[in-house]
């Protein structure tokens, strides 16, 4: 194959054809120095990101001119892309020698899940010829050309490019950058970038070079020495061989012959003689190079629908939930309004002709010359609106392949049955399959045979085919969480909380379903990522059977502390847990709270006496504060005896209940608060604490009536709210994430309410973040919006639903996406949907994903709830790989 550039200056290309090509990449992402230029939107998006994305892309095709072509290739990944990406940004861990990171079983785990899955990710580029605007340019344009031509048969390099020449075109590619701005995010592409794209195309089906180290490769680009460009040979590139129907020697019936070259080459034994079929049927392109043979399937939009809504009409972006990948090339011939009207005129004459023809036939005018007709009506309209309207003249050209005919063949099938159940009609033209090839290599020029299949639109209608869309769910690194449902091929979906502070964004994470529906589970996830990635979990388990204790032995083994509010093995006494002011400060407030006193009354002088004489004594404690109020109670005299014997009584009937014991009991060891160096989960267990209802809370009446056991659940909560904040502010270089599981129980009191609009106010200042569950979005507190994070699990209830959808960005309102929530997520019963979730990230791209449990022991037997249920986690090579298994699961299409 004749490669169809010769030069490459950065991201203009000199084509064998004469023309010069400037090549942008769309939605670039992260630049150079890792700066996100936009946020590229998910697969759900509101009607007003929708609207304004239309006009972008809308914007973006009238500032063009000529013929520009678009590329949508389906990049392939590696797991090792993956990996990659879950280690970036992890330090070195102080383990034992011998012993490896705790985050390396988690990546081995995700390689192992991944391996030989077919993965890709969408890549859009934009190639616009520049026109030569002096006659010396369009002389040098055609000696080069020529020269290109001749050049390969007498042995010698391309003719190089003048420094002139090379300044001209980057003046044209600056005005033509100037136009684009202000539409979709792009950005030049790289010369390695450029050469990826051929060897895209030459390998589908086979192997691929991986368009991650192009993207941060300085190859194949030309230089200016002596006052000329000069590039390095690409004459490699092309050391591959095109047979269009070639014979599958695993398909065909070839006997003894393993390769089609004598059929092909010399014609010495007919088709016909042996059992492959005509030439008719094998409408493929068979790309024979050094990686391998691949076959590639290319077809041709032939007929559009006249009319289609605006929901459906993204074909191309609806191109995503194929369950193989797909690439496009769109050439577009842009015609401006005027010119386009001038055209449409000469149609409507022709069109009248014809109706003065069919008038003398006894079976009158059909009923498509009306049709036509009035489209064009339609279409004149629309063009007379404005100036700056275009007419788009396009053709498309869609492209599957397989690593052997028979998927090829069925894949293209495929493709083109989906698509006539949508009114579309692809062709797969026999004899044209190379020609159409041809037209997916950047810089060549449109073979002319193609021009029958050219579609018209005007821009509006155009932009509408979702060409320029590219939908991601999560972050560009972190934890694996699971596969993205709206694709239909195996794509990651990764999050990273704990970097979001350092991108000026919430760490916070507020997760909404139904009982059942994932929501521990995906809390448990992402915990277990923060403490193995080097941050620290802390998690307030209210649940009688301790869940999240069982999980933390486990999946922490020798890196948690269970502090067990009911059973009193520690102590939480402020005074000896906190040093300084702070311990002050909190006992005084829990003491307080507990006895239900004013600060400022007599009662609340004499309180903060005892505590400041208890917490300046050599063993500070709270039990050293009762024995001051007893001191008092026989030293003074007057109203502080009084108030001092009446407190003391009061603490010690708390102090002698059993949930009072891990406060009061001076015999227990204090918690120790140095998370950072001795643990990365403490789990503090709240089962046996009462709280008073919440109808208690506005009634001081109705509060001091509550029983003993509710006042005192009251206030050991502040302290364990108090133990938590204090411990995820601690060190702002570490990251914390605190844990609060079915939220409703904890923002039913004020103490608790306090500690959840604390961490969502000033985590991100203190590298801390909130992961929040509840069954009702509004139980996650009225702070709820600062949330960065946010999912959505099945949810039956509409009401709820619509609340959630609310929470998560989308429309409450629209009736499909109720339904995806009420009956489309993880349908129970259904063995397999288990862990569906939308999800929102702080790009502002929601997606729809499943979370997945890795293939780890320590984690998978003990995270799900689920009654009766034990997980195990047999190897992977000792049991049958299913398609979407709850646990442990791989992905949709694993083969």
């Amino acid at each position: 194959m004749r490669v169809p550039f010769r030069h490459i200056a950065g991201h203009l290309v000199w084509s064998t054809h004469g023309s010069v090509w400037a090549i942008y990449r769309l939605h670039p992402g992260p630049d150079a120095q890792g700066q996100v230029e936009e946020s590229v939107q998910g697969t759900y998006v509101p009607a007003a990101v929708r609207d304004e994305q239309l006009a972008k892309i809308t914007h973006m095709v009238r500032s063009l001119s000529g013929a520009p072509r678009l590329f949508g290739l389906a990049a392939q990944v590696d797991p090792g892309e993956i990996a990659l990406k879950m280690i970036d940004g992890i330090e070195p861990a102080d383990t034992a020698p011998g012993t490896d990171h705790p985050w390396v079983e988690n990546v081995e785990a995700t390689l192992d899940l991944l391996d030989d899955q077919e993965m890709h990710r969408r890549t859009l580029w934009l190639a616009v010829p520049l026109e030569t605007e002096t006659s010396g340019l369009q002389m040098a344009a055609s000696l080069g050309s020529a020269w290109a031509e001749l050049a390969p048969l007498l042995g010698m390099r391309p003719d190089p490019i003048a420094r002139r020449e090379v300044s001209a075109y980057r003046e044209q590619a600056a005005r033509v950058e100037a136009a684009l701005a202000g539409g979709i995010a792009f950005r030049p592409a790289r010369p390695a970038e450029v050469v990826w794209m051929i060897q895209h195309t030459l390998h589908r089906g086979v192997a691929e070079p991986l368009l991650a180290e192009a993207e941060n490769s300085d190859l194949y680009g030309g230089q200016l020495r002596d006052g000329v460009l000069r590039s390095p040979s690409y004459a490699d590139l092309g050391q591959v061989r095109l047979h269009e129907g070639g014979i599958d020697p695993d398909l065909d019936d070839v006997g003894d012959l393993k390769s089609a070259g004598p059929i092909t080459r010399s014609g010495r034994t007919a088709w016909w003689r042996i059992n492959g079929g005509s030439p008719l049927g094998r409408r493929w392109l068979q790309v024979e190079s050094d990686a391998g043979t691949g076959y590639q399937a290319h077809l041709a939009l032939a007929e559009c629908p006249p009319a289609v809504s605006q929901d459906a009409a993204d074909l191309l972006a609806q191109l995503e939930s194929l369950d193989f990948p797909v690439d496009y090339t769109i050439d577009l011939t842009l015609v401006p309004a005027e010119k386009a009207r001038a055209q449409v005129q000469r149609k409507k004459n022709e069109l009248i002709d014809q109706a003065d023809q069919y008038d003398a036939r006894p079976t009158g005018m059909p009923a498509s010359l009306s049709e036509a007709a009035r489209d064009l009506g339609e279409l004149d309209a629309r063009l007379s609106r404005t100036s700056v309207e275009v007419e788009v003249q396009s053709v498309t050209v869609l492209t599957v392949w397989g690593p052997t005919a028979a998927i090829c063949d069925s894949r293209a099938r495929a493709l083109a049955a989906l698509l006539s159940g949508a009114d579309y009609r692809a062709v797969r033209p026999a004899g044209l399959q190379e020609a159409l090839f041809t037209l997916g290599l950047p810089g060549t020029v449109r073979p002319g045979v193609v021009r029958e299949f050219t579609q018209h639109q005007v821009s509006e209608d155009w932009a509408l085919s979702g060409a320029f869309t590219l939908a991601e769910v999560g972050d560009p690194n972190g934890m694996f969480l699971g596969i993205d449902l709206d694709c239909g091929t195996t794509r990651p979906v990764m999050i990273n909380v704990a970097d979001a502070p350092k991108q000026d964004a919430s760490a916070s994470m507020g997760i909404v379903g139904d009982l059942g529906a994932g929501k521990s589970v995906l809390q448990k996830l992402i915990a277990e990522a923060v403490w193995a990635r080097g941050g620290c979990a802390i998690c307030i388990d209210r649940t009688p059977v301790r869940e999240w204790a069982t999980f933390a032995r486990t999946a922490a083994r020798g890196r948690v502390q269970i502090i067990d509010a009911a059973q009193a093995e520690v102590s939480i006494d402020p005074l000896r847990m906190f040093p300084g002011p702070e311990g002050r400060h909190y006992a005084l407030s829990y003491l307080t709270l507990q006895l239900g006193i004013g600060p400022m009354s007599t009662n609340g002088e004499v309180l903060h006496h005892a505590v400041e004489h208890a917490a300046a004594s050599e063993n500070p404690s709270m039990h050293r504060v009762l024995q001051v109020l007893e001191e008092m109670a026989t030293g003074e005299a007057g109203r502080r005896q009084d108030a001092a014997a009446t407190l003391a009584g009061l603490i010690r009937v708390v102090a002698t209940n059993s949930l009072a014991a891990m406060v009061f009991d001076p015999a227990l060891p204090p918690v120790r608060l140095d998370a950072s160096t001795a643990h990365d989960m403490i789990v503090i267990t709240t089962a046996g604490l009462k709280l008073p209802p919440k109808a208690a809370f506005v009634n001081p009446e109705v509060l001091h009536q509550q029983p003993l056991e509710a006042l005192i659940g009251r206030a050991v909560l502040y302290l364990i709210a108090a133990l938590a904040r204090q411990t995820a502010f601690e060190d702002p270089a570490r990251f914390t994430s605190v844990v609060l599981d079915e939220l409703y129980w904890l923002t039913s009191s004020a103490e608790g309410t306090a500690l959840v609009h604390e961490i969502l106010h000033d985590g991100r200042k203190h590298g801390a973040g909130l992961l929040a569950g509840s069954h009702d979005a509004a139980e996650l507190g009225p702070d709820r919006g600062l949330m960065a994070y946010r999912a959505l699990a099945r949810t039956a209830d509409r009401e709820r639903a619509r609340r959630g959808l609310d929470f998560i960005g989308l429309d409450p309102d629209d009736p499909e996406l109720l339904r995806l929530v009420t009956t489309g997520l993880s349908p129970i019963g259904q063995k397999g949907r288990e862990g569906e979730f939308l999800l929102t990230c702080p790009r502002q791209n929601t997606g729809r994903i499943k979370a997945v449990i890795p293939r780890i022991a320590r984690i998978a037997t003990s995270i799900t709830t689920t009654p009766g249920r034990r997980i195990t986690t047999p190897a992977p090579a000792a049991v049958e790989k299913p398609c979407g298994e709850s646990v442990g699961a791989y992905p949709k299409g694993y083969a």
